[in-house]
């Protein structure tokens, strides 16, 4: 399937032609430097949130990076290496709010269509200039803010956001908007700050403020690129001064998916005490919910000495 066809106009969702006209309402949208501008004006606070990251894109690459380089980095993390094993290989693949799309290259494998969208167009150029580099040809990104995607709704097999919704004004309503992107069996993964496992960081960012940021005390991240200023710079301000941060539960967003007609799968980690990761995509052994907040608790060790991020993944179902 050609990349166009899997746009749509943000203003009335129609269907674009390969010139970026709307088959709908007539719109013409330009595309910069290759990557379509399909984002429509924004409130203040997702303003806000652009003008951040246009300053400071995160992640950002380092010098003399490679494809090698990127998959080696990503494989670090066990999360990674299952949700990249849990994807087929012709699978069409959207990544919500992917920033300079390090997660969009690295599952650029095989015959998948990977599209990467993002409101901050600096960021999106980093990753398109990265793609030409890698010779990664079946990734493209789009700047388009997902209050008003400029995406197909329902044509996607995996729909990822996994850092975003919660630098959103309204998570619960942005959940909504990018649940209904994936086809009918076609499965949506999430990632959030949890409520608790996020704990550690927001005393470190205690310990920051107070210190007008001259110390921050047990941060791995930041201990691990000392040697690397912008890299290190841009965790700084992603995990200590961005201006929108919202917190959850793994109840909470399981709320979502009852909402939105989403089942819920599993989470990862897993909110079964004592589960060993497997198949990112097979559906947990159960789903009890005192265990999981007991699971949640025990987050705040697994999850907390970097920013609390977890994972919970559901599937539309066939109609």
């Amino acid at each position: 399937m050609p990349f166009w066809e899997l746009l749509a106009c943000p203003a009335c969702e129609g269907a674009l032609a390969a010139d970026a006209t709307c088959r709908g309402c007539g719109a013409h949208y330009e595309a910069p430097d290759g990557i379509p501008n399909l984002r429509l004006e924004t409130g203040p606070r997702t303003d806000r949130v652009r003008r951040f990251y246009e300053d400071a894109p995160f992640p950002g690459y380092p010098p003399r990076d490679s494809l090698a380089w990127l998959r080696a980095r990503a494989e670090r993390s066990e999360f990674a290496r299952l949700l990249d094993q849990a994807i087929p290989g012709d699978a069409r693949i959207l990544e919500i709010g992917c920033g300079t799309g390090q997660m969009s290259l690295y599952l650029a494998r095989a015959e998948r269509m990977v599209i990467g969208a993002d409101l901050t167009r600096a960021s999106l150029l980093l990753g398109a200039s990265a793609a030409r580099r890698f010779g990664l040809d079946r990734v493209h990104f789009v700047e388009t803010d997902l209050c008003r995607p400029g995406l197909r709704a329902a044509w996607f097999d995996v729909v990822y956001a996994s850092g975003v919704l919660h630098h959103t004004a309204d998570p619960r309503a942005s959940f909504a908007r990018i649940a209904r992107l994936a086809r009918p069996g076609g499965m949506i993964v999430v990632g959030l700050y949890n409520t608790f496992a996020r704990i550690p960081l927001r005393l470190r960012r205690l310990a920051a403020r107070w210190s007008r940021y001259r110390w921050i005390p047990f941060d791995p991240v930041l201990r691990d690129r000392a040697h690397e200023p912008e890299r290190r710079q841009a965790w700084l301000r992603d995990q200590y001064r961005h201006p929108e941060e919202h917190r959850h539960t793994l109840a909470e967003v399981q709320r979502w998916f009852v909402e939105n007609g989403v089942e819920y799968v599993r989470a990862y980690p897993s909110a079964l005490v004592g589960d060993a990761p497997g198949d990112l995509f097979a559906p947990a052994a159960d789903n009890w919910r005192p265990e999981g907040w007991l699971a949640q608790l025990g987050w705040i060790g697994a999850l907390g000495h970097e920013g609390g991020l977890f994972v919970t993944v559901g599937r539309r179902p066939n109609p």
